[in-house]
């Protein structure tokens, strides 16, 4: 009989959690003000360009990945270790697009509770890519000079 291999399903069950409290958060805390409209207005702008550019790199780790792709952090038995296109900018391209979408919803609802949720799912993916890392240097020995050359996040 095979014993099932931990492929890190908790992690993918944190990760869904934490952009659940992020997307449902409330826009503001009760007893605290509102954030004025002339912020606001600023705010959302802002976030539709961070929203876009976190679609585009996260869509591009996803695309680079091709049958490599996983929701989770062990990588693929028969899989290969990418390192070309934007992988070769940044270690962990999805983690980094999830975050940039993350901080865009916050940014647009002008919700300082989602931004705090945002700034601990930043936390969580760190903690999460440092654990991912570890079973890529086990099963691919040169990923430890792709490691010194691309760093692990642009956040």
């Amino acid at each position: 009989m095979k014993v099932k291999q931990d492929r890190g399903e908790i992690w993918v069950a944190g990760q869904a959690v934490l952009l659940a409290a992020v997307v449902l958060a409330p826009r503001r805390l009760p007893g605290l003000p509102e954030l004025p409209e002339a912020v606001r207005t600023p705010l959302g702008l802002a976030g539709v360009a961070v929203g876009a550019a976190g679609t585009g790199v996260a869509l591009a780790g996803a695309r680079a990945l091709g049958p490599n792709l996983t929701p989770f952090p062990r990588p693929r038995e028969q899989g290969q270790l990418v390192q070309s296109g934007v992988y070769g900018v940044v270690r962990h391209p999805i983690y980094s697009g999830i975050l940039l979408i993350a901080l865009a919803w916050s940014l647009l609802r002008a919700s300082p509770p989602s931004l705090l949720l945002s700034l601990l799912l930043a936390l969580f993916f760190d903690r999460k890519a440092r654990r991912e890392e570890l079973w890529l240097r086990e099963k691919y020995p040169e990923y430890a000079e792709y490691a010194r050359r691309v760093p692990r996040r642009v956040w």
